[in-house]
């Protein structure tokens, strides 16, 4: 096992490892930069920023069919899809609202009503087929009027850092947050110390169980993006970059290899740094609906966009923390926890819990770009 001083070499050699100059490949956040810029059809300039929206895993699981003048139809890419940590695809379901709600804020930029309809030929079950999420129509109304959260499309960036515990939200600041879910769907926040302690808790032992299960660690390692070079030509997954990822990269300490052995260095640090993060959580936020259908789903997710869109406007940073909420068996027992602990049940589960809290600035994640998702 590598020792201090190995770490401290790593350091050491991260500066001129970090000046070699820009990865070769696409760029992994062009799409960030001026979504839309020289789109003339409406519907891709909506979907320029659509793209954008948080989703599971950075799957960016969306595909689109432009039929007609005005119309779009929304599909799943079952190739991206999570069966081991998502095996019912509501996480995935998640994703394609909040794609869905950010497309709907975009094109009221434009003054264009999207007029969306879930599930048009019946929801899929118990798993998700090739039947199209939605179909959105784009309407010229005198009437609609830009979304104030329009401006934090391009600032809204997941943020996995500790948060800081001296600073907590303030219970205005949350209570802005939940009121952007919008009935039938509730949220709410917890601050007080014995059930965040709680929830803290029981979501260490989630992610240990993660890490456990052979089939929903693997997941989440085959799909990790080990520096600049790994992210750009990917564009999606969980990106691990950063001076010190490339150092322990080029020494071997970090790959998908190391990344594999639960035991290994790189495992245990990874481990140690997400409990850490974990422990740095002044504040959850919850958000359920009063059923598990896929159009609760979908709308959970159109709920959660303008959730952290709205967090963004206050400087502040969400953090989904799913581990206890995913629904495969090695997972029953903090999920049934954590349910209890937030008064859901099976019937009408939790559809997030998030980490809320201040910290550094986040950075965008990649993005795979427009044409990857539109369908010839």
């Amino acid at each position: 096992m590598p020792t201090r001083r190995h770490v401290l070499e790593v350091l050491a050699a991260a500066a001129p490892l970090a000046a070699c100059g820009p990865p070769s490949g696409p760029d992994p956040v062009a799409a960030w930069r001026n979504p839309g810029a020289g789109e003339t059809d409406p519907r891709r300039w909506a979907l320029a920023h659509a793209i954008l929206a948080p989703n599971p895993h950075n799957r960016q699981p969306w595909l689109v069919d432009l039929p007609g003048r005005d119309e779009i139809v929304l599909h799943v890419d079952r190739t991206r899809l999570l069966p081991a940590t998502d095996p019912p695809n509501r996480q995935i379901v998640l994703g394609c609202g909040a794609f869905l709600e950010v497309l709907a804020i975009a094109a009221a930029q434009r003054g264009l009503r999207a007029d969306v309809t879930p599930w048009p030929q019946g929801e899929p079950q118990p798993v998700l087929d090739d039947r199209p999420v939605a179909h959105v129509r784009l309407a010229a109304d005198a009437s609609v009027r830009p979304d104030p959260l329009f401006a934090q499309i391009l600032r809204r960036h997941t943020n996995r850092q500790p948060f800081d515990l001296k600073r907590p939200p303030a219970e205005a600041e949350l209570a802005a947050i939940t009121a952007a879910a919008s009935a039938p769907l509730t949220a709410g926040s917890v601050t007080d110390a014995a059930r965040r302690a709680r929830l803290i808790a029981v979501g260490g032992e989630g992610f240990r169980i993660e890490g456990a299960t052979t089939a929903t660690h693997m997941e989440s390692v085959r799909l990790m993006r080990i520096g600049r070079e790994e992210i750009a030509r990917h564009r999606d997954g969980i990106a691990l970059e950063g001076p010190m990822i490339d150092g322990l990269a080029a020494l071997g300490l970090m790959s998908h290899k190391t990344l594999a052995d639960p035991k290994s260095f790189a495992s245990r640090s990874g481990e140690d740094m997400w409990l850490k993060m974990l422990a740095a959580t002044p504040a959850f936020v919850w958000l359920r609906g009063p059923d598990n259908g896929r159009a609760t789903q979908l709308a959970a997710g159109r709920a959660y966009a303008r959730m952290q869109l709205t967090a963004t406007a206050q400087g502040l940073s969400l953090h989904p923390w799913s581990m206890t909420l995913q629904e495969f068996p090695e997972m029953a027992g903090p999920y049934r926890e954590t349910q209890a602990l937030l008064d859901a049940s099976p019937a009408a589960p939790l559809q997030m819990l998030v980490r809320a809290g201040r910290a550094k600035p986040a950075g965008p994640a990649p993005r795979r770009g427009l044409a990857e998702h539109i369908r010839a």
